[in-house]
């Protein structure tokens, strides 16, 4: 069966390309319409360059990524020791450069980096090949390209950096693109699974630096997660908690978390990925007495890996918030996914894998522009030991603020990294 790739406005025909020829014939995509998506109109907006910038690519590559983290950074799935991803450049005609990341996390996102590497190549030739298309074909082809969960983080990648180098031709800096709503963004941050005494002193610290909101890693040892809590709320008793336990707990163990914290007076803003992302019944529980016992909202993060996991969760009201994350489904498909969340009546959150600031400042821009996220965990850069990306958006504490630079803002010394 032929692959179906997304495209972007109602009833588009895509072009197809084969790979040994430019020859075209057409074929009808899917709907998707990211105008109900952003949250205000925009002179440059995204939509409106769909059908009307033409894509002709001068230059397309990718290389590998690599940046150690300051500590392990452990999950209930999976610990990684440095950060392993994939770089995405693409250069247009018109000498505008943009960029792209493809994250790798280990357990998590389908590739890894040899895999990514490989794909991303494929990627860059077929853009090399094959210019003159629509923004909107150009994309609706990436997707059929690099289809479904087994490739998004690479689709988004490629996403990514066709998008940048765009919005850098136009001269407008991503946010604007995607709506302009905001230029700032208010983000959580992540302590991993570690001892209680490691998660106090890093809740101590994040505590002096601004932070309001920790997200707390939990889900291999129900105890040791309610004492790591404990110490926590004791060094930053105004502190806001997520919970993420990366499909850690059954369901009763779940609930014996809320019961555990609600008896020690600690109530969660968000209880995200409870359980494992196929335990439908299970998730849909959780949910349940999560609201309705201790006012707890649950997130759909691993259980959300499609517009079809979208519509199951909102039609059955299996969680109240869908965690987007463009590694997971890719740009296109977050907006699809954004647009049929907000019509269904869940909120929003927006996070990431372990990534740079470039995947990450794409994420921001998105958020940031859209103005329709209610919860923000954008904050993986801060856990590197390295920045390899040069400029982009500014960093004050837990706050984000992206200026009026063309694209991202951000880049990267291309010929340092190493191969």
């Amino acid at each position: 069966m032929a692959s179906v790739g997304f495209c972007l406005s109602s009833l588009i025909l895509c072009p197809t390309f084969s790979s040994t020829q430019t020859s075209k014939k057409l074929r009808p995509c899917s709907r998707i319409s990211p105008t109900m998506a952003l949250a205000t109109p925009a002179t440059f907006g995204f939509s409106n360059l769909l059908e009307t910038f033409t894509v002709n690519v001068q230059r397309a590559e990718n290389r590998p990524l690599n940046v150690p983290l300051i500590s392990p950074f452990t999950i209930a799935t999976s610990r990684l020791e440095r950060v392993e991803n994939v770089a995405i450049r693409v250069e247009l005609s018109n000498g505008c450069v943009g960029w792209g990341e493809a994250p790798i996390l280990p357990h998590v996102t389908a590739e890894d980096q040899d895999t990514a590497m490989v794909k991303a190549k494929e990627a860059c030739e077929f853009l090399l090949r094959n210019n003159g298309m629509t923004l909107s074909s150009v994309l609706c082809e990436i997707g059929v390209l690099l289809p479904g969960y087994e490739f998004a983080s690479v689709r988004a990648g490629v996403e990514m950096a066709v998008i940048d180098a765009v919005a850098t031709s136009i001269g407008v800096p991503l946010w604007r693109l995607f709506g302009g709503a905001s230029n700032t963004i208010t983000t959580d941050i992540t302590i991993p699974i570690v001892s209680a005494d490691e998660a106090a002193k890093l809740a101590s610290k994040y505590g002096k630096e601004g932070f309001k909101t920790l997200k707390l890693k939990v889900g291999k040892n129900l105890n040791a997660d309610i004492e790591v809590l404990q110490a926590i709320r004791a060094v930053h008793p105004d502190c806001s908690f997520i919970l993420d336990a990366n499909e850690g707990y059954t369901s009763n163990e779940a609930i014996q978390v809320l019961e555990k914290l609600y008896e020690v007076g600690v109530s969660p803003v968000l209880f995200e990925q409870p359980v494992h992302r196929d335990d439908w019944e299970g998730l849909g529980y959780v949910t349940r007495i999560a609201k309705e016992r201790y006012g707890v909202s649950v997130a759909a993060d691993e259980s959300c890996r499609s517009i079809v996991d979208v519509k199951k969760i909102a039609e059955q009201s299996l969680a109240n918030v869908i965690n987007i994350k463009l590694t997971k489904v890719g740009v296109v498909g977050a907006l699809e996914i954004i647009e049929v969340a907000r019509a269904s009546g869940l909120d929003l959150m927006i996070g990431g894998m372990v990534e740079t600031r470039l995947a990450m400042g794409f994420s921001g821009h998105l958020a940031a522009g859209l103005g329709c996220f209610k919860f923000i965990d954008l904050d993986t850069p801060l856990l590197l030991s390295e920045d390899p990306v040069l400029e982009g958006y500014e960093v004050s504490g837990s706050v984000y603020k992206f200026n009026n630079a063309r694209g991202h803002g951000g880049f990267l010394h291309w010929d340092n990294l190493a191969w």
